[in-house]
C-alpha cells in the first residue's frame, strides 16, 4: 500500500516538474540557493577547501556569493558558462580565506549541469576544469594551506563524481530520446504497411472484378440484357472502390491517421460477386459472436482476397465460402475453389504476391493464422484461423 502511494506522489511530482519549462525551475534553484546562501545556520554545509581563514566577511564576499548561485538561472541554457563564472567566484572565495557559506555548494550543481547538458567541447571544458583545480590546490598550498595532498585527491574525486552523474543522465536522456526515435519511425513504417494493405485490398478486388467483366462482356455483346448486366455490376464495383478510397483518403487528410474503412457483411460481398457471374455458395456454422472491428474486418478480407483469387483465376469455377465461430472463441474462415483455369504456379507472376502477404501479417497481428495453397484436385484453398480476443 505504501508503495503504491509512494509511486503515485512520485508520477504527480513529475507532472508538475514537466508543466514548467526547465529553464523556469532554475531561475527558482538560483533564488533560494541565494536565499539559502545567507543563512548563518547552514554554513556548517558549505565546501571549505584549503581551510584557509583570516579574512572577515565584507562586501566582496556578497558579490562572490551571488557570483555562485546566480548563474545556477541558466545552468541548462549554458551550462559552461554558469561552470565558469561559478567556478572563478568559488576559487576567488576558498583563496582568500572567507568564512564558510552555504553558497558554495552550488559548485556541485554547476559541475553536475556541465556533465548533463553541455552538448558541445566536453573533453576540452574537462581538461580546463581540471586544469582550474590544479591551480587552485597550487595555490592553497601556497598560501599555507594545512591540508594534505591525499584530501586534494579526495575533493578531485568528488567533482569528477559530480560532473560523471551529470553525463550518465545525459546519456540515459539521449538513450531515451534515440527509443523514442527508433518507436516513431517503426510506428510510422507499420502505419504504412497498414495504408498500402487497406489499399491493396480495396483497389485490388474490385478492379480485379472491373477488369473480368469487362473481359467478359466483348463475349455477349449479342445479348443486350447480358452487357447491361455486366455493365451494371462494373459500375457498382466501381462505386464500391470509390467509396472505400474516398474514406481512407478523408480520414488520412483529416487527421494524419488510417482508419478501419467501413466495409459491408459477408454476404453482400459474396452477393456482389455473385452478380458477377462467380457461382458461389456461402455456408455459415454456429452463432456469430459480437465481433471486435479487427477481427471482423480480417475475416471480411479473408473473403476478400479468396473470391478475388477465385475471380482471377478460376472465373466461372464453382466457389465455396465457410465462415465457422467455434465455441473456442475462434473464428474459421475458408474459401475454396475447383481446379483453375490459370496455373497456380503463374499466380504469383500476376498478381505480384502482396494480397496474401499482407493478409497473413493482419491475421498474425490478431494472433490467428492463415494458410493458402493448391488443393489435391487443382482448386485453391484460402483458410484463416482467428481468435475473436485477438483486437482490442
Amino acid at each position: 500500500m505504501s508503495g503504491t502511494w509512494a509511486g503515485d506522489r512520485l508520477r504527480r511530482l513529475r507532472k508538475v516538474w514537466r508543466v514548467y519549462d526547465a529553464t523556469v525551475w532554475d531561475r527558482w534553484l538560483a533564488v533560494v540557493t541565494t536565499g539559502l546562501a545567507f543563512v548563518p545556520a547552514l554554513s556548517i554545509m558549505s565546501v571549505e577547501f584549503g581551510n584557509l581563514s583570516g579574512r572577515p566577511a565584507d562586501a566582496f564576499q556578497i558579490v562572490l556569493i551571488l557570483a555562485q548561485t546566480v548563474p545556477l538561472a541558466v545552468r541548462t541554457r549554458w551550462p559552461a558558462a554558469c561552470l565558469a563564472i561559478n567556478g572563478t567566484a568559488f576559487m576567488i572565495h576558498e583563496t582568500l580565506g572567507y568564512p564558510m557559506q552555504f553558497g558554495t555548494v552550488t559548485v556541485y550543481i554547476a559541475l553536475y549541469s556541465v556533465g548533463a547538458h553541455q552538448e558541445r567541447f566536453r573533453g576540452v571544458i574537462a581538461v580546463v576544469a581540471s586544469t582550474a583545480y590544479v591551480v587552485l590546490c597550487v595555490a592553497v598550498v601556497l598560501l599555507g594551506s594545512p591540508v594534505l595532498q591525499s584530501e586534494f585527491l579526495v575533493f578531485y574525486l568528488l567533482f569528477a563524481a559530480c560532473w560523471l552523474g551529470g553525463a550518465f543522465v545525459r546519456g540515459q536522456r539521449l538513450q531515451e530520446a534515440e527509443r523514442r526515435r527508433l518507436a516513431t519511425e517503426a510506428a510510422a513504417a507499420a502505419e504504412r504497411a497498414r495504408i498500402a494493405r487497406e489499399l491493396h485490398d480495396v483497389v485490388t478486388h474490385h478492379v480485379t472484378a472491373i477488369v473480368v467483366q469487362a473481359d467478359a462482356t466483348q463475349f455477349v455483346t449479342t445479348s443486350p440484357e447480358r452487357v447491361a448486366t455486366a455493365l451494371s455490376t462494373i459500375g457498382g464495383s466501381g462505386r464500391r472502390a470509390l467509396a472505400e478510397l474516398r474514406y481512407l483518403l478523408d480520414v488520412l487528410e483529416a487527421t494524419g491517421e488510417s482508419a478501419t474503412p467501413v466495409v459491408g457483411s459477408v454476404r453482400d460481398l459474396v452477393e456482389h460477386m455473385r452478380s458477377g457471374g462467380q457461382p458461389i455458395e456461402l455456408v455459415e456454422d454456429g452463432d456469430q459472436p459480437s465481433l471486435p472491428v479487427g477481427v471482423g474486418l480480417a475475416v471480411y478480407r479473408t473473403v476478400q482476397e479468396g473470391l478475388t483469387n477465385a475471380v482471377k483465376y478460376a472465373q466461372g469455377r464453382p466457389t465455396t465460402v465457410r465462415i465457422g465461430y467455434r465455441d473456442d472463441h475462434r473464428v474459421e474462415v475458408e474459401v475454396t475453389n475447383a481446379a483453375a483455369a490459370v496455373p497456380v504456379g503463374a499466380r504469383s507472376s500476376l498478381s505480384g504476391g502482396r494480397g496474401l502477404a499482407g493478409l497473413r501479417d493482419r491475421i498474425g497481428a490478431l494472433g490467428g493464422e492463415l494458410a493458402a495453397g493448391e488443393q489435391p484436385d487443382g482448386g485453391f484453398r484460402v483458410s484463416a484461423s482467428i481468435p475473436v480476443g485477438g483486437a482490442r
